[in-house]
């Protein structure tokens, strides 16, 4: 009896997940995670990271001692404990700053993503004459949008003049870093600010950000990252890249939990900065007067003097907890995990699924990161009926309108056999 090629080629593909798997120098951290389960009682295939990253094991020991410093010292607790809360924000400094690479002054973690970059913008958006545009790209995440536009409108102008959303050129998927720079080139003398993704959320397209960067202030503007799919997925050299500021949620690839606290870069030339607008708050004032109640505003040196007010302990370790894995793994063994892992699903997408499945995201090393978005050829129905099926079946992507399924391996916690999984989910998908 003659064997089916898919099901032949599929065992082969099986095979090779095991072997890479086996031979995974990060295979360990897996079991540092919960992975949720399946109705059935099995791990689920979970690719949402992207989204909602998973929660730590150590986390839950960590937040009980956060409770019983709290139970036990009460308001000595800002000052004694294990990890005292009147510094705590320090506590992630060190690491934060060698996930972005940073100097450790120019990161602090507050707030969450889109107050962050509005304090950003209070600073570094200043429309002058007619140089009072924004730069983004088109189909930006909606809060991105949403944040520019309403920072036009507070300095009193017109989104429909002051918003530009760049495309990919006729006939292109995706947009290249020189269409930044011919724009630049042409118009920059009215640009204000430049305020682009590190990975575009909708096609997982990773950007050149030194390059974008080196463009916007050759124009004369501000730039500044959006790097919600970015920190802890790609390695950053923000320092380095010579961005004015960058911003990031912390509750995807860092896996923190739903909303929690964000990150945020700004670049040590701006520290001493006197006549840079901003918003203070009380944490921004210098610590050594800050309790000595003045009223006039003494800054912080560093992204510190962004900071408004007190940080929410309970909110900040989860971020504490998660970058100790981080740090414990090294972004340089992750990265090579995740480019060996989406190209592994990528390789199995285009063998068995290519005339299923169009895989959005650029394939080159350089311009991806874990997640891989996808649309069925089919259409947007069948493509929503597809991640439902994947669902119901235990297998977790995310669906973005209008047609694109995500699903993100992350290397912390997801396997080469969970991507084959995935694919061996679809091809049963095209057999009902």
């Amino acid at each position: 009896m003659s064997t089916d090629p898919s099901q032949s080629t599929m065992q082969s593909a099986l095979n090779k997940a095991r072997e890479l798997d086996a031979q995974d120098p990060l295979a360990e951290f897996r079991d540092r995670f919960w992975i949720p389960r399946h109705s059935d009682g099995s791990d689920q295939l979970y690719f949402c990271g992207n989204s909602l990253g998973l929660q730590p094991k150590a986390l839950a020991g960590e937040m009980e001692q956060e409770l019983k410093s709290w139970q036990e010292l009460g308001v000595a607790g800002h000052f004694e404990g294990p990890y005292p809360w009147m510094p705590y924000h320090e506590f992630l400094r060190e690491p934060l700053a060698q996930l972005v690479g940073a100097k450790p002054h120019e990161v602090v973690a507050m707030n969450s993503l889109t107050v962050n970059l509005h304090l950003m913008m209070v600073s570094f958006y200043r429309p002058e004459g007619e140089r009072r545009r924004i730069i983004i790209e088109q189909q930006a995440f909606p809060s991105d949008r949403y944040a520019v536009t309403s920072q036009i409108r507070f300095h009193g102008l017109d989104p429909d003049d002051c918003l530009v959303e760049l495309a990919p050129a006729d006939g292109q998927r995706y947009i290249d870093e020189s269409q930044i720079e011919d724009f630049l080139a042409e118009h920059g003398d009215t640009v204000a600010l430049v305020l682009w993704p590190g990975v575009q959320y909708a096609s997982g397209q990773v950007f050149d950000l030194k390059r974008i960067a080196a463009a916007a202030h050759a124009a004369g503007s501000a730039v500044g990252f959006d790097l919600a799919h970015s920190a802890g997925n790609v390695p950053l050299a923000l320092h380095d890249s010579g961005c004015d500021f960058a911003a990031w949620c912390s509750y995807k690839y860092l896996n923190s939990g739903a909303g929690g606290v964000a990150g945020c870069f700004v670049h040590e030339r701006h520290s001493q900065r006197n006549d840079l607008p901003r918003f203070h708050g009380w944490w921004g004032h210098h610590q050594q007067s800050r309790f000595k109640m003045g009223q006039q505003f003494v800054p912080s040196p560093g992204a510190d003097a962004w900071q408004l007010s007190n940080p929410p302990i309970m909110a900040m370790a989860p971020v504490r907890v998660s970058l100790a894995e981080f740090e414990a793994a090294g972004m340089e063994r992750l990265r090579a995990k995740s480019l060996k892992m989406t190209g592994y699903l990528a390789e199995l997408i285009q063998a068995e699924l290519d005339d299923v499945l169009e895989i959005v995201t650029p394939l080159e090393d350089s311009r991806r990161g874990c997640q891989l978005s996808l649309r069925v050829r089919a259409g947007r129905e069948q493509g929503r009926a597809l991640f439902e099926y994947l669902e119901a079946n235990g297998v977790i992507t995310d669906w973005r309108e209008p047609d694109i399924v995500r699903a993100a391996p992350v290397p912390l916690y997801n396997r080469f056999e969970d991507c084959w999984g995935f694919v061996n989910h679809v091809l049963k998908w095209t057999q009902k």
